[in-house]
């Protein structure tokens, strides 16, 4: 459970930053500020809401979380949605349009909304909106990579979002030029004090790796990502196969189903599939963050090979715990890597790319230590929940004033 207040955060931030929240947030004190996501656990909106709802509630905002319930149809078609929107060639029905919509409506009757400000979090709610009287503020909140979207897909979805009173985007390149809306930009971010990014004792961190088969003896590469066709394990199997001719190390891939990604069991077993009878590559496929804490801090090397990817938190937390990254340079990769500073850029086509960086990062312990050092610092002072915060309270305000919506 998350019994935290935002002074448990002083020795993280510091106290200008713990005063600037109280200060900044009190023109929204006992307003009433809702969430609606599409699960209640796995992936970073799931995660970030977790710490910002109660942290939110210390501060006096009645900040709410509700979760879209979904039919077994509904998840396959706005999995479909989430894959067109980042850009693949996929068909979506007529039928699937309607499951999509009606499901939509359906929630509505479920939910109550009578609150100040609505926060709508990716396109599974998305259409949630048009079935409501519309008395308050309704923002978007798009956590994906809408850089290149399927334009049919994006055509259809646009006139859901026309109707909102603006948009929140991790990276302006995902803030398409054709949508009329306000826009504002706010990256994502990690919660230092949560068991997945508290510092943990080193003994209990080798113990809990050891009950997953790994082997401590030898130098960690991994990956730790939902199972999912846009993370691209099956590339990062493909560059360890290259990393292996010149250094002796293992590679974990460390998923986690989500809810609301029904594509996730197939991903799986096509890796187990291309790893084959490969020796030194272990393969989990769990929730715990007590095991992703573990990983990020004892590997070597952590990877993160997207070909699309609207934020990557999973990068974060590696770069909290100090240790190098490799990853693609795509989406909002780019906002927390500086490519040869605070980790390295590689581009998601070039395998021999990947390996070379891996290998040299494996033989280099002065160069990961200083990039490792330079990376908390960056996370620390710009991607942590309690910037997050206050751009989000920022941002209530501003919207609220402008729709003339509230009491401010």
């Amino acid at each position: 459970m998350n019994g935290r207040k935002i002074e448990d955060y002083r020795g993280v931030v510091g106290d200008k930053v713990i005063a600037l929240l109280f200060k900044e947030s009190t023109p929204l004190r006992g307003k009433r500020l809702l969430n609606v996501n599409s699960t209640y656990m796995g992936g970073g909106v799931a995660e970030m809401l977790w710490s910002t709802v109660p942290l939110m509630n210390d501060l006096g905002i009645e900040y709410g979380w509700r979760v879209i319930h979904g039919t077994a149809d509904f998840f396959p078609i706005t999995k479909k949605w989430h894959n067109a929107l980042q850009g693949e060639d996929v068909e979506i029905t007529e039928h699937e349009k309607k499951v999509y919509t009606e499901i939509n409506q359906l929630f509505s009757r479920f939910t109550h909304i009578k609150h100040d400000a609505i926060i709508v979090h990716d396109p599974q709610p998305l259409p949630l909106i048009s079935f409501y009287p519309k008395r308050q503020s309704w923002i978007w909140r798009c956590h994906i990579d809408l850089s290149t979207p399927n334009r049919d897909a994006w055509e259809y979805i646009k006139k859901f979002i026309l109707r909102y009173d603006s948009t929140v985007f991790s990276v302006d390149k995902f803030a398409q030029s054709d949508l009329p809306n306000e826009k504002f930009l706010i990256p994502p971010a990690i919660d230092p004090m949560t068991l997945k990014n508290r510092k943990m004792d080193r003994k209990e961190q080798e113990e809990i790796l050891k009950d997953f088969g790994v082997d401590l003896q030898k130098p960690i590469i991994s990956q730790i990502s939902r199972f999912d066709k846009w993370k691209d394990p099956l590339g990062v199997v493909k560059i360890f196969k290259e990393v292996k001719k010149n250094a002796d190390a293992q590679l974990v891939l460390l998923g986690a189903p989500a809810t609301d990604d029904p594509e996730g069991e197939q991903i799986y077993h096509q890796i187990v599939e291309e790893v084959g009878d490969m020796k030194d590559v272990t393969l989990i496929n769990q929730q715990s963050d007590r095991l992703v804490n573990s990983l990020q801090s004892l590997s070597k090397v952590v990877v993160q090979k997207s070909l699309r990817e609207g934020f990557g938190l999973t990068v974060t937390e590696a770069l909290w715990k100090q240790t190098p990254v490799v990853a693609s340079d795509v989406g909002g990769i780019p906002l927390q890597i500086k490519d040869g500073e605070t980790g390295f850029l590689e581009d998601p086509e070039d395998y021999e790319g990947f390996a070379r960086r891996i290998v040299e990062i494996l033989e280099d312990d002065a160069l990961a230590a200083n990039v490792g050092e330079k990376a908390k610092e960056h996370v620390r002072n710009n991607f942590l929940i309690t910037r997050v915060m206050l751009d989000w309270i920022q941002q209530i305000k501003t919207v609220i004033r402008s729709t003339r919506v509230g009491f401010l």
